[in-house]
């Protein structure tokens, strides 16, 4: 298995609890997407996923180890062959795009040529091959603060993507794309995971790419799994109970709050795909 959950949980250091009892297992080679509204727990389970935060209870496992009981040799092995998408990607400002991308293979590499990849990238044809599909092979020797929100996302993507992780965990990786672009880097990132037979687990707080492109759709709510099944099977009337009393606002149309934009996603299923319930 890819992942496995045991009845986890994680209380934050001031006792408020971001995950409870969560019971999830994810298969080598899924590709599954986590939707929830705001504070729902997703980052905290992805943070959980890239071994940056430890169970504080129940047992985890991540490709057949349970990083609590590493010790710190074998846990940077493990984190290698972790990839994390950040929404926010943390690249210093000043630093250019090739040399970015190729830092998602400094915990492979050993630390002269890390130091020296810093001045003189070794692999630009390695990057350039990355950064072809998402658009950005004329900004290899741009310094990311040059670059766009959307743009500097594509790059924390490449990065991971050059890192050849074998479980890739992407946090809101296109909140700053527009929606025809975050459509097509969806699904890039699914095509190229399905390509390589990589685990891809990734939080959207947009239903619709949710939906039209993961197989597997999980609802977190208040911590806690509140359905998981195939995305064909996700029901209006689900998402609704997923996101019920936690937006606010009035719909011009009528419709409650949930049903009202995420029923675009349910109109966007492939031809042929059913809205049942489960």
């Amino acid at each position: 298995m890819g992942v496995v959950l045991e009845g986890v949980g994680l209380t934050h250091a001031g006792g408020l609890p971001a995950l409870m009892d969560v019971d999830l297992r994810i298969g080598s080679g899924e590709r599954v997407a986590i939707i929830g509204s705001s504070g729902a727990g997703k980052t905290t389970l992805l943070r959980l996923l890239a071994t940056g935060l430890i169970p504080s209870s129940g047992k985890l496992s991540l490709l057949d180890q349970n990083p609590a009981q590493l010790r710190a040799g074998a846990l940077k092995k493990l984190r290698c062959r972790i990839g994390l998408i950040h929404q926010s990607p943390p690249i210093p400002p000043r630093q250019r795009v090739v040399t970015a991308v190729q830092a998602g293979r400094l915990g492979q590499w050993s630390l002269g040529r890390a130091l020296l990849s810093l001045c003189y990238p070794s692999d630009i044809a390695g990057v350039e091959q990355v950064l072809a599909p998402l658009d950005l092979t004329g900004k290899l020797f741009s310094r990311c603060d040059q670059l766009s929100g959307g743009q500097l996302q594509r790059v924390g993507i490449a990065r991971v993507l050059y890192q050849r992780a074998e479980l890739v965990l992407a946090d809101e990786p296109v909140a700053a794309m527009d929606p025809l672009l975050a459509d097509h880097t969806v699904a890039l990132l699914n095509h190229l995971a399905a390509e390589r037979q990589v685990t891809l687990v990734a939080s959207l707080h947009a239903v619709d790419l949710a939906l039209k492109h993961f197989p597997r759709v999980i609802g977190l709510r208040a911590g806690r799994v509140h359905f998981d099944c195939p995305a064909e099977q996700v029901s209006e009337a689900m998402l609704d109970s997923l996101y019920a009393n936690t937006e606010l606002g009035t719909v011009p149309t009528g419709q409650p709050p949930a049903r009202a934009h995420l029923v675009q996603g349910l109109q966007q299923r492939p031809a042929g795909v059913s809205a049942r319930c489960l």
